[in-house]
């Protein structure tokens, strides 16, 4: 706010109204107020609250890598389970207290949570957890037992290995629900890692009370220094345990599934249309997003990509081999995108897929993604410069538009490589690790695998985000092991 006082707060407006409530409706949850710069939220499961407390983190990480350090904001992030009492506009008791207490002294870009929360999710996220033991918080009689949420499982071996005071642990931030409000200028040396402050959760009750989570948070600012190509054709919640008396050994990260390694061929194996292209050379990047740049030749050598999205049917037929361990809803749209998958879901696919095929699929490469979806354009979407209605599935992009789901894939007009949805519909996962620029990327279409491989590359945007997201050039991340409701992904062949 020092620096940029108007510009500060049009983000963090901007942050609620394009990442915050949204994620918090996905989630299912129900933000009972804003509190300044911070919010109060309560949910029926801790389960979603520690899920949008993830979300709401690590797409901030994403927001603020592409910033000078001292224009990024964190939030920290507070979950409790307990009952409260609830009123038409608010909701008040210990629970929100203690939430509202794990929130303030968790770290910028941490999620500190109860130990109710910890006993009711330990088996339930892929996730680690660092037990910070008893602590005693302002205006609560007993201890309350504290953990830090780890998200990347070798979080977990470098807590165990950190001997810092706790004030200075770093730790890969998982966001809740934000709860109390106010800037925070962290002006001293952090670790290589920060993750976005969170708000804190607890979890109320309605009469006579089920229990729920809420959370309340704050944020933080850190100040710091060709010719069209052929077509290949088709072949609630239990209560709260009794407190923890002793600090409990951060428990073992589930770890992601293991690609199969034995094939297991279905009745009717469901293969991805395949579109083959060429190659050959195209400006890569731009200058709309420092996280694009620089732009530079690269040169893509011929290589097939599917003409979709993987769809529910063919991620169906995945889970019915019991190769694909993330199932979705029963009732899912088979002809929509599969969504909600992590990159290390869709490694399990490109695995079975392979050997139900006997075939080599893969993810492509970040450089194949944008040279497959500007379709031979050099423009800022493959149509031109300026949005038009009926390109595109996204939050603005016009008609069809559905606010809880993608269109059936198909239904927008293909790029000129004859490639549907490259822009919108779902983010998709390629190969790459992330990097915060193209600074030493490789020029020869190939995948940027070492910087940090923990974290993926996304591309394309989803019918959840706004047309900037949709551009070719646009880029994101996400943690690998982490399923969010708009990731998806497209499979691609070398020849």
């Amino acid at each position: 706010m020092g620096l940029d006082e108007e510009g500060t707060h049009a983000r963090v407006q901007r942050q609620k109204r394009d990442l915050i409530e949204p994620t918090i409706a996905e989630h299912h949850g129900r933000l009972v107020k804003h509190t300044g710069d911070g919010f109060l939220v309560m949910f029926d499961s801790p389960v979603e609250a520690v899920r949008c407390a993830i979300v709401i983190q690590q797409s901030m990480v994403g927001r603020n890598a592409s910033l000078p350090r001292d224009q990024w904001i964190l939030y920290r992030l507070g979950v409790h389970l307990g009952d409260v009492i609830i009123e038409p506009e608010d909701i008040y008791g210990d629970g929100v207290n203690i939430a509202a207490r794990l929130e303030g002294i968790a770290n910028p870009g941490d999620v500190f949570i109860s130990g109710g929360v910890y006993e009711q999710i330990k088996n339930k996220l892929v996730c680690g957890y660092q037990s910070l033991g008893d602590r005693q918080v302002k205006n609560i009689t007993d201890p309350v037992t504290v953990y830090r949420v780890l998200p990347d499982p070798a979080a977990v071996v470098q807590a165990r290995k950190t001997h810092l005071p706790i004030g200075t642990l770093a730790a890969l931030g998982l966001g809740a629900i934000i709860g109390t409000a106010g800037w925070y200028w962290f002006a001293q040396e952090r670790p290589a890692i920060v993750r976005a402050p969170a708000p804190a959760i607890e979890t109320p009750k309605q009469a006579p009370s089920p229990q729920q989570a809420a959370a309340p948070a704050r944020p933080q600012v850190i100040p710091d220094p060709a010719p069209r190509p052929a077509e290949v054709p088709r072949a609630a919640p239990a209560a709260p345990p009794a407190p923890v008396t002793a600090p409990v050994a951060p428990a073992a990260p589930v770890a992601p599934a293991a690609p199969v390694t034995a094939p297991v061929v279905p009745a009717a194996p469901v293969v991805p249309v395949m579109i083959s292209l060429a190659g050959g050379t195209f400006a890569m990047g731009s200058n709309d997003d420092p996280s694009e740049k620089p732009v530079r030749r690269v040169t893509v050598k011929p290589f097939a990509i599917s003409k979709f999205p993987v769809t529910m049917r063919e991620w169906k037929a995945c889970v019915a081999a019991k190769a694909c361990t993330y199932s979705p809803a029963a009732d899912a749209n088979d002809d929509a995108p599969v969504t909600n998958v992590s990159w290390n879901d869709a490694q399990q696919f490109v695995a079975w897929l392979s050997q139900v095929t006997q075939k080599t699929f893969r993810l492509p490469s970040e450089a194949e993604w944008e040279y497959a979806a500007r379709g031979g354009t050099a423009t800022k979407f493959w149509w031109g410069d300026q949005l038009q209605a009926g390109m595109a599935n996204c939050k603005g992009c016009g008609e069809p538009y559905n606010t809880t789901q993608p269109q059936k894939v198909g239904s927008f007009t293909p790029n000129p490589f004859g490639l549907h949805d490259m822009g919108g519909a779902v983010n998709q996962w390629v190969s790459d690790c992330w990097h915060k620029t193209y600074a030493g990327a490789p020029v020869d279409g190939s995948s940027w695998l070492d910087g940090d491989c923990s974290s993926r590359v996304i591309r394309s945007g989803s019918w959840r985000n706004n047309p900037d997201y949709v551009r070719a050039a646009s880029r994101d991340h996400y943690d690998t092991n982490v399923r969010y409701p708009t990731h998806g992904f497209r499979v691609a062949q070398s020849p």
